[in-house]
Order: C-alpha cells, then sequence, then structure tokens
C-alpha cells in the first residue's frame, strides 16, 4: 500500500489554504462564505430539491427489483459484522454530533419562522416544527448516504477494484484505471475539499455546545479557548480510535456510542413528559407523511420567506457533502450483504435513529417551553443556541448528570465521526487498496490530526451560518458527480445481470 502523493499534498494545500483564509481574514471570509451561501441557495437550491427526489427513486427501484439481490462480494460472501455493529457504525458515523446538536432546538426555529405562511409560534407551528425535523433527518436524507454508498460498492466488490475512492464509482463509465486518469483524480479530490467541509460543519456547531455545557456545569464564561479545548479532546479520542482500526477502534466504539445514546433518550423521554412526547411525536410523523410531497417539492416562489434556502437546501448539501465519505466508509463494513440490505438497513435505522432523538428530546424541550417550566425559544433568542441547549440539559433531573452524559456522548459520537473521516480520506489517498487492506497507521492519524484546521476557522469567523454556509458551498459539484456515478452505477448492474442466480446472489467480476 502507497501513499498517492499528489493526492496527498492537494489535500494537505486544500486545508492550510482554507485555514489561512478563515484564520487570518475572519470577518472578510465571513462575508464571501455568506454571500457564496445566498447565491447558490438562491439560484441553484432547487436541483439539491431534484437530486434528493431523484437519489430515492433510483434507490426504490435497485431496492424493489431484481438488482437488489446482488451480494456484495459475491454470492458466497457473508457479512463480516452483525447488524447491530453495522447499523451502530453506519449511524455514528453518518450524524456525527450534528443531531445531538439540533435534537433540542431544530423545533425552535421552526416554530419562530415557520413554512407555507404560517403564524410564528401558533398552534399549527407549534406542530409542524417536530414535522420538519423529521423530514431534514429521514429517508431523503439518508437516501444521498444510500446512493453514495450502492455506487461505490457495487464495483469496489463486484468488478475487484484495487482502490477504495469516490472515483470508484465511475468504473462503470470510465474503466478500472479511472483513478489514474485526470478525471478521476479531480472527483478524488472534489471528495476530500467535500468531506472536510461537511465534516467541519458537524464539527463547529458541536464544539460550541459542548463548551456551552462545560460553561453551565462549572459556572465560568463560554470562551474561544473552551472551545479549542474541547477540539483537543475531542482530536484525541478519535485519532485513538483510528489508530487502532475498525474493528478495535471504530466498531466498539459505535457500538458503546449506539447504546448510551439509546439509554440517555429513553432516560429522558421515561423521566420528562412520557405523554406530550409520544402524542406530539406521533401527531407530528403522521403530519410529515401527509406532507411529504409537499414538504419535498415546496419551493416557497410567493412568499419567499427564505425557509427552504435557510433550512431544506442547508440540510440537503449537508447530506451530499457527507455522502461520499458515508459512502466509502460504509462500503468498508458491508462486504457480505445485499444491496436491497444496504438500502434498507440505512434508510431504516438511519431514519428511526434520528427519529428517536427527536421524539424523546425535541419534544421534551418543546414541553418545557410550552409549559413554561423553561423559556427555550427566549433563552436562544437572547443568548443564541448554545447557551439554550446547556440551559435544556441543565433543567434535566437530576443535574448534573444528564448534562455530564450528554457531554460524553456528544465527544464518543464526534470521535465515531471523524475516526471514519480520517479513515476514508486515507483510504482515498492510498494506492492498491483491495478489499480487506486498510490504509497505514501513521497515514489515518495525519488525517485525525489534519482535518481539524477547519472547524477551529469556522468557528473562529461566525459559528452557525459560517458552518451552514460551509456545506453548501462544497456540495455544489457534488450534485454533477452523483449523476455521473448513477449512470455508471446502472451500466454496471446491466452488465451484470445475466450472472444473477436463482437465488439472486451475484458472482464477483474481476478486472
Amino acid at each position: 500500500m502507497q501513499v498517492d502523493r499528489v493526492l496527498f499534498w492537494a489535500m494537505v494545500a486544500v486545508i492550510v489554504a482554507w485555514g489561512t483564509f478563515l484564520l487570518g481574514f475572519p470577518e472578510f471570509a465571513g462575508k464571501a462564505v455568506d454571500r457564496t451561501y445566498s447565491w447558490i441557495a438562491g439560484e441553484v437550491g432547487v436541483v439539491y430539491q431534484w437530486a434528493v427526489a431523484a437519489a430515492t427513486i433510483v434507490l426504490a427501484v435497485i431496492a424493489l427489483g431484481r438488482y437488489g439481490r446482488y451480494r456484495l462480494g459475491g454470492k458466497a460472501a457473508r457479512p463480516a459484522y452483525s447488524t447491530f455493529s453495522w447499523v451502530a457504525m453506519l449511524f455514528c458515523t453518518g450524524i456525527g454530533g450534528g443531531l445531538l446538536y439540533w435534537a433540542p432546538i431544530e423545533w425552535v426555529y421552526y416554530a419562530d419562522t415557520p413554512p407555507f405562511g404560517l403564524e410564528p409560534g401558533s398552534a399549527e407551528a407549534l406542530e409542524v416544527a417536530p414535522a420538519y425535523a423529521f423530514f431534514h433527518w429521514g429517508v431523503s436524507a439518508w437516501a444521498l448516504y444510500a446512493l453514495a454508498t450502492v455506487a461505490i460498492a457495487y464495483p469496489y466488490y463486484q468488478r475487484k477494484v484495487a482502490y477504495l475512492r469516490l472515483s470508484t464509482s465511475l468504473v462503470g463509465l470510465m474503466g478500472h484505471d479511472v483513478s489514474s486518469r485526470p478525471f478521476g483524480r479531480v472527483v478524488d479530490f472534489i471528495f476530500v475539499v467535500a468531506m472536510v467541509g461537511g465534516t467541519a460543519t458537524s464539527l463547529s456547531l458541536a464544539t460550541p455546545m459542548v463548551g456551552a455545557c462545560i460553561s453551565a456545569l462549572f459556572g465560568i464564561g463560554e470562551t474561544f479557548a473552551i472551545d479549542v479545548g474541547v477540539i483537543a479532546i475531542s482530536v484525541a479520542l478519535f485519532a485513538t480510535s483510528v489508530y487502532l482500526g475498525i474493528d478495535k477502534g471504530i466498531k466498539r466504539f459505535s457500538e458503546i456510542n449506539a447504546i448510551a445514546a439509546i439509554i440517555f433518550a429513553i432516560y429522558v423521554l421515561l423521566t420528562g413528559p412520557t405523554g406530550f412526547a409520544l402524542k406530539l411525536g406521533t401527531s407530528s410523523f403522521g403530519l410529515m407523511i401527509q406532507e411529504f410531497v409537499r414538504m419535498s417539492t415546496w419551493t416557497d416562489p410567493i412568499l419567499s420567506s427564505n425557509f427552504i434556502e435557510d433550512w431544506t437546501i442547508f440540510y440537503w448539501a449537508w447530506w451530499l457533502a457527507y455522502a461520499p465519505f458515508v459512502g466509502l466508509f460504509v462500503t468498508r463494513i458491508s462486504r457480505g450483504r445485499s444491496l436491497r440490505q444496504v438500502i434498507g438497513g440505512m434508510l431504516l435505522y438511519g431514519t428511526l435513529g434520528c427519529a428517536l432523538f427527536f421524539v424523546c428530546i425535541g419534544n421534551t424541550a418543546q414541553w418545557m417551553d410550552t409549559s413554561g417550566e423553561l423559556a427555550v425559544r427566549e433563552i436562544l433568542a437572547a443568548d443564541g443556541p448554545e447557551t439554550a441547549i446547556a440551559g435544556f440539559l441543565s433543567a434535566l433531573k437530576p443535574f448534573p448528570l444528564p448534562l455530564l452524559s450528554y457531554v460524553a456522548l456528544t465527544f464518543i459520537f464526534i470521535a465515531t465521526t471523524y475516526d471514519s473521516a480520517s479513515y476514508a480520506i486515507a483510504a482515498s489517498a492510498t494506492r492498491g487498496l483491495t478489499a480487506g487492506l486498510n490504509p497505514h497507521r501513521w497515514h489515518r492519524v495525519f488525517w485525525a490530526l489534519a482535518i481539524v484546521v477547519l472547524p477551529i476557522g469556522l468557528i473562529f469567523v461566525g459559528g452557525l451560518q459560517a458552518a451552514k454556509s460551509a456545506s453548501l458551498v462544497v456540495s455544489l459539484p457534488l450534485l454533477v458527480i452523483g449523476v455521473a456515478m448513477t449512470v455508471s452505477l446502472f451500466r454496471l448492474l446491466r452488465e451484470d445481470r445475466a450472472d444473477l442466480d436463482v437465488n439472486g446472489a451475484s458472482s464477483s467480476k474481476g478486472s
């Protein structure tokens, strides 16, 4: 396994240049990313909505048809990981610390600036708010992850491609040597830029939240130094995890993370307003199902309230920026599973995991606000989202146990995302990485240290808005790549139709 020096140093150059821009010229950088966000969201945003709808349809065609029976690695291949371990790794990789940031407060933004022209703070707005949270973290979002996974995994295993990169997904269009061609190298370079930007958004949101929780715990002011300390602890955790590898590090961290997250969510549900949380969750989930097509296609052309640009487009861009990296990692752990199992597992378990947090935590926070126990909306408006989250956690009983648990849980979520991200970058910058092999340890650890530069810069220049802008900007080229890899995938699937046996399994083709 040899490091791809050209790609390696190109990646390093991007991170150094981006970090220098953000930290060296924070005011100019903040305005630049905001202007870029506004232009892309306003002029190209509808394309993101088309892309998500198309991804969902494509996956349905694959999973429900005969293609869904293809088994990655051939008909004799069997999964290397149990269903629980597989789900834990893909879920923790895919959502990072972002879910813990948004679960307590996302409903506030939708209630105060609601869609469809609803009255801010009205009963209708309060009911549609959690429905939109389900929508933005549901099947449509996970479809972007699943499509990237299938497009990469199929040629990697069935055609025995000797490299694990985003360009692997283009083998059906450009042949097995696509990674060494100029276009393939550009695609892999774009992947790293998008991945660094997407993961930076997650860490730059979670870090100030943890800092605010630490400030609330010890009664000290929130400072940039605390945020840097949080990042340092996070780096130590995910660098250790990625050094240990998938089985000893990432897998164990993810299993612990999944169990702890479920326990915490259920604890909040059972010790809080259980009936209210379940009723609102049921009602909002039903509303989301009822309005799913409208939510997917609503562009707000008349009112122009910017709800779509501020939220739906941001989320689709964020998930799209993450998609190649999640696809690469889930490819690595999915040998032996059929395409139907991969697609169904990602869409079902991913959606249910996110819904659990919004029902248990988000609905509890909403009850606190509407019942007068804690003015979550007022705190957010006056002091910011991080302080509102810390205030909500501090209100849970018995203090400070839930607050401490949430901080620990966030650290583990960050670690399980960034160790996978470090692995994916190292894999992309490695030549000759066939199934079962891993990048060098020093290579994985190097990227664990390098990719924290951008999150620090985003926190420095503008927090939430800068983080949202980063995801949108870096995801734009992936729209074009997504079309190409979908065409490539179906070309390979059609070529291999004759290899389906009576059980629907498939045999691997060599290069």
